[in-house]
């Protein structure tokens, strides 16, 4: 059952039943690029099981893209909470199969996360966390009309906090 709905997209939770197509894209180095790593199968399903309890716990989390013309899932969308220099914080995360890049599915679901995270969750800001080299990625944080309000280091790495304020 679809949690949101766009032009072309569905974005429903993500279940044991996507591991195999997650672990496709999870699997590819290029895809993977600005992640500490691409991921194995067990690492694939740990993911999906981790998403399956913010879900149960938060009543949100990061959801299953699927592409309305092929009911095929493509990758993920959500909103997820995090740490970031002691304060937390509603992140909108996003990863598409690369075959599909440049295509604005990305942004579209982006849109919609952040329309729910402000309309359902009432959520006052939403950030996205970037490496600062995926310029894709912050186009997209850009288009879904964030702004850069610092560069810190998360998890041992630097990232540029883009955010928006509802």
């Amino acid at each position: 059952m679809a949690v949101l709905e766009t032009e072309r997209l569905l974005l429903r939770e993500i279940t044991l039943q996507d591991v195999d197509t997650l672990f496709e894209i999870f699997s590819d180095a290029e895809t993977m690029r600005f992640y500490p790593s691409s991921f194995d199968r067990p690492m694939t399903h740990t993911w999906v099981e981790r998403n399956i309890q913010r879900h149960a716990e938060y009543g949100f989390g990061l959801w299953g893209l699927i592409l309305k013309a092929s009911g095929k899932l493509i990758g993920y969308c959500g909103l997820i909470l995090q740490t970031v220099d002691g304060v937390e914080e509603v992140e909108i995360g996003y990863i598409v199969r690369r075959d599909l890049w440049g295509k604005g599915f990305a942004t579209e679901a982006a849109q919609a996360c952040r329309n729910y995270g402000f309309q359902q969750l009432t959520c006052d800001r939403l950030i996205a966390l970037i490496n600062p080299a995926n310029t894709a990625s912050r186009r997209v944080a850009e288009k879904n009309g964030m702004q850069l309000v610092k560069e810190t280091i998360w998890r041992d790495k630097a990232v540029c906090v883009y955010a928006i304020e509802r």
